[in-house]
């Protein structure tokens, strides 16, 4: 499948590559040649021409162009292709493993000091309670360290 790919996207680059225009096609006609009955004969070529590339189907020019490479050309662009695409998938690969054990291991770390932090809070907001309990809504506000005079 990825040699097909890579053949595909070959044949539409040679195809793109000799579609340019060399400056040759130029030098075919001279201003003398331009009459119009060889202005009409030229436009007649080219539409044939056009009607000939419809004939043939994308997978068949893409297939076609193949065989302008050397097989050892082919060969050697399919084994890189292929292995800076395994390359790619192991390197994804590892990424998603890596962020798992990462992030797992965080929240397995983590959560017994958010966990403590947590009831260490309550039990604070709890002591806040019972001193506002026993000593009125102002004991609360007051201050932690603050002991109530004797009189």
């Amino acid at each position: 499948m990825d040699w097909k790919l890579f053949t595909i996207t070959m044949e539409v680059f040679v195809s793109l590559v000799e579609e340019g225009d060399s400056g040759m096609e130029s030098l075919a006609t001279s201003s003398k040649d331009l009459t119009p009955e060889k202005i009409k004969e030229i436009e007649d070529t080219e539409n044939d021409s056009d009607d000939e590339d419809l004939d043939e189907t994308l997978a068949e020019r893409l297939w076609g162009l193949t065989e302008m490479f050397p097989e050892r050309v082919r060969d050697t662009t399919y084994i890189v292709t292929t292995s800076a695409w395994s390359t790619v998938k192991g390197l994804y690969k590892f990424g998603c493993n890596a962020s798992w054990i990462f992030f797992t291991s965080s929240a397995l770390l983590f959560a017994p000091v958010i966990i403590e932090f947590e009831r260490s809070q309550m039990e604070e907001m709890q002591r806040q309670q019972q001193r506002q309990i026993l000593l009125g809504p102002n004991a609360a506000v007051s201050g932690l360290g603050s002991v109530p005079a004797h009189r």
